[in-house]
């Protein structure tokens, strides 16, 4: 059978509310594994739809960068699926 995976706890398991700390080791979800920039980048991303022509307007660059920092990120992701 397959090794039990723990999941990083958000908030406190007992209250939800107060600052108790967790400590152990815990597998990261995918998400929080990403930089700062990339996680800003799938917040924008989500944010616009998926509209990669209204990002690039936001962000002032070319659409083909947009789509290459996404084609970039997808090709990261798949990775961390391996």
């Amino acid at each position: 059978m397959g090794e039990i995976k723990k999941r990083l706890p958000l908030q406190c398991p007992a209250c939800g509310e107060c600052r108790t700390e967790v400590c152990g080791d815990f597998e990261l979800p995918v998400l929080a594994r990403l930089s700062d920039k990339e996680q800003q980048f799938i917040l924008a991303f989500v944010k616009s739809s998926g509209s990669l022509k209204g990002m690039a307007k936001s962000m002032g660059v070319s659409y083909p960068t947009v789509r290459n920092i996404l084609d970039d990120l997808i090709d990261r992701l798949s990775k961390m699926d391996e």
